[in-house]
């Protein structure tokens, strides 16, 4: 455990759940004692995320993630459980006490450091003659001084090792600058600066952390952009440039577009609610986190095939999380900062404002496909059109929007509604025969949700989930049974019921909170759906006797998951 017992039952007691999944998700329907709000980590339309402020648990019924408070901020934040714990004790006012066994911990604070001192040794070099080339670079691109500190831009000087030499002067090993992604090790084994000659752009998470870089080149040798590695603090697809900004900003979207210069253009002429994504195409864990501050986002990609390719991508990464989606055309400019430059900032504010919603976007890319001054190239259009249209949702969209393309090649609205409608039959009728399929296979129904955990064989792995409801229940039921790890056929119900059986022995008890530490994300949401079944407390000696007879008789095919649902049912009056 790398905290005591105690503490991590105060830190959840300071924090209550509903509370603090409130501070993300609307919960409003209660079931129960339950609240019950969408699930902020999968698309849905039907709130199936529960938070239990009994338990003090949450779990997704769809995409079956649960845990405590702590796994909650864990995966909301993106965060290990040593920062989720810190997260949560700033929000409460308490210290942490110091760390027994997290070996990562002080490699991630010692890391964060060293991003900030490089951090600021690139924008020292501004103010030197090693920087010239980029405050020249950032003169011609029209970037201010004060844009420049407000972003913390920097150089990288063009040196073998002026970062490493100026790291290493402040206490920094070879090693750690290696594990940072800021020095590479050359063949002879001596470290060279991963950087060199580039105008640097710190990217910097939304709690202030400087968690790596994105460097421009300024000459012509090596790749336009280049980016910090995959490392313990940092993650391409996690993160957004210029989100730290942007989340705090009054307008009430966001403006989405490719690069770290376009950011920067775009905050310096009023527009500070840019991001841009770190050398990949729109991630959905990006777009979740554009969802907790935003409803709403502007794409404004370039306007050339890469860029249109990539807003469609976006787009339909975006419709999932329901977000509302407008798509920017640049007119006449490549990019925005080069309208920007052209045409100025009310000339950009009258694109925002003329931006076009996804649907209208879409039916434009297909329009630009077809000619429609013929009628092959208007029937194209039309079942483009309609393909498009039978895919929403909303019914009033797909109306007003067949009524569009009907006008566009002159024919009846009713014959587009037609078609749309019978697409759109077809495709509910295959989605529905889809699940069906998926519903009538016995294996599907006795596997868990919970993604990348998959039982080998569920007849055991129903008695075993019975063994850990009935201990969970009732702890006291431990002294009367022993297991060896061969006995249950799932290793994730097998390390569930070893944490819970160490804590019993160890005198702790089973709050979500106390459990937190010792289980993955994977088998904590395994763990909060097991408990939240029906089990029997009254009746529990002889319930436990029957599981572990199941469990015992793994190689009876006779005697299986039915005789275990037949002694759920009859058990179910109880409530878990």
């Amino acid at each position: 455990m790398a905290y005591s017992a105690e503490f991590l039952q105060e830190l959840a007691d300071r924090n209550p759940i509903e509370d603090v999944v409130g501070e993300y998700v609307s919960l409003s329907k209660r079931s129960g004692q339950n609240l019950f709000g969408l699930c902020p980590f999968h698309s849905e339309k039907t709130p199936s995320f529960s938070v239990s402020p009994s338990k003090q648990i949450y779990h997704c019924f769809g995409c079956g993630k649960g845990g405590s408070v702590i796994n909650f901020i864990m995966d909301i934040e993106n965060l290990s459980f040593p920062d989720a714990v810190e997260f949560l004790a700033r929000r409460a006012g308490m210290t942490v006490p110091e760390r027994q066994s997290d070996p990562n911990s002080k490699r991630r604070g010692r890391m964060y450091e060293l991003n900030r001192d490089a951090a600021r040794f690139f924008y020292e070099q501004l103010s030197r003659p090693e920087g010239a080339a980029a405050v020249e670079y950032m003169q011609r691109r029209g970037i201010s001084p004060a844009t420049a500190r407000r972003f913390g831009l920097g150089c990288a000087p063009d040196g073998w090792s002026a970062l490493l030499d100026a790291m290493k002067a402040k206490g920094y090993t070879e090693r750690e600058l290696g594990d940072a992604g800021l020095v590479k090790r050359g063949k002879g084994g001596g470290c060279y600066d991963a950087f060199r000659n580039r105008l640097m752009f710190p990217v910097i998470d939304v709690r202030g952390n400087v968690i790596g870089f994105s460097g421009r080149i300024l000459g012509e040798e090596g790749p336009k952009y280049l980016n910090s590695p995959e490392t313990l603090v940092f993650s391409k697809s996690h993160n957004l440039f210029g989100l730290n900004l942007a989340k705090k900003s009054k307008f009430g979207y966001i403006i989405l577009v490719e690069g770290n210069i376009d950011v920067v253009s775009l905050h310096q002429a009023g527009f500070d609610n840019a991001v841009a994504s770190l050398g990949t195409s729109l991630t959905p864990e990006q777009a979740r986190l554009i969802s907790r501050f935003k409803g709403e986002v502007v794409i404004a990609y370039d306007a050339d095939e890469a860029g249109q390719k990539a807003s469609q991508r976006a787009i339909k990464i975006l419709e999932k999380l329901e977000l509302k989606v407008r798509v920017l055309t640049v007119r006449g400019a490549k990019d925005p900062d080069e309208f920007i430059k052209a045409r100025g900032a009310d000339a950009f504010r009258n694109l925002l404002e003329e931006s076009e919603n996804h649907i209208e976007y879409r039916l434009e890319q297909i329009r630009r496909g077809c000619d429609l001054d013929t009628p092959e190239g208007k029937v194209s259009y039309l079942k483009g059109a309609a393909e498009l249209l039978s895919g929403l949702p909303d019914p009033a969209s797909r109306e007003v929007y067949s009524l569009r393309a009907a006008e566009i090649c002159g024919v009846s609205a009713k014959a587009v509604q037609d078609e749309v409608a019978q697409l759109r039959r077809r495709r509910l009728a295959a989605a529905r025969k889809r699940a069906q399929r998926e519903d009538q296979r016995p294996e599907k129904l006795a596997q868990p949700v919970e993604g990348g955990i998959r039982y080998s064989d569920p007849r055991s792995a129903a008695a075993e989930e019975g063994v850990i409801r009935l201990l969970n229940l009732d702890p006291s039921l431990f002294r009367g049974i022993e297991f060896g790890e061969g006995e249950f056929s799932s290793p994730e119900l097998w390390h569930i019921y070893e944490a819970m059986r160490r804590r019993v022995a160890e005198g702790g008890r089973l709050t979500p909170a106390e459990l937190s530490g010792e289980l993955s994300p994977g088998e904590f949401s395994l763990f909060t759906r097991v408990i939240q079944k029906p089990e029997a407390a009254e009746n529990a000696p002889a319930a436990l006797a029957d599981y572990i007879a199941a469990i015992r008789r793994r190689g009876e095919r006779g005697s299986g998951l039915l005789e275990i649902q037949a002694q759920q049912l009859k058990t179910k009056s109880y409530g878990g």
